[in-house]
């Protein structure tokens, strides 16, 4: 069933983010005014596998909720980019690794109930060390994990970014993980 939005307000906006009042409907009739964020770019992802089936992935703290864990290296796709050289991009700029020619996985909305946050994520196969990350402020560290080893990161709170989540189940649910 359809809501019905009867309108909205900005509460705050940013180059990065803005906060709405929006007026909405149920079908049922009832009437309220939901918060909605929207991201003002969207994200784009990359999960690099090497020939011996492990993932690039970074160790980083989130100052949002005071975190660590596991992340593929992502970030926003800037103005004049598409998310296929923002994604690549980015590994550069936090590993230090040039993947390989990338492929979309999936594009997501992590949390589209309240925001409005694409996610575009991709697979490189291999990727070329070139030296160490441009931006040393991404992760404390950078490992190549074997793909078998996630869902033990997974249950032990160790993964829980939404596309890197996202990217690696997608990736394990593959029929047989381990082929191309």
């Amino acid at each position: 069933m359809k809501w019905t939005v009867h309108g909205r307000r900005s509460i705050y906006a940013s180059d990065w983010v803005s906060l709405d009042f929006v007026d909405v409907e149920l079908p049922d009739g009832q009437r309220f005014e939901q918060h909605v964020v929207r991201m003002a770019r969207p994200v784009a992802g990359t999960a690099v596998l090497d020939e011996a089936d492990r993932v690039l992935l970074m160790w980083r703290h989130r100052h949002v909720t005071d975190t660590w864990g596991w992340e593929i290296p992502m970030g926003r796709v800037e103005e004049g980019e598409d998310p296929a050289q923002a994604a690549a991009r980015e590994v550069e700029e936090e590993t230090g690794w040039r993947p390989g020619p990338l492929r979309p996985l999936v594009v997501s909305q992590p949390s589209n109930g309240s925001i409005k946050s694409v996610h575009h994520l991709f697979l490189a196969e291999h990727a070329e060390h070139i030296g160490p990350p441009v931006d040393v402020t991404e992760a404390e560290r950078i490992e190549w994990i074997p793909l078998s080893a996630v869902f033990g990161l997974i249950s032990a709170g160790e993964i829980v970014s939404g596309p890197t989540l996202i990217a690696l189940l997608y990736l394990l649910a593959r029929p047989v993980h381990g082929t191309r």
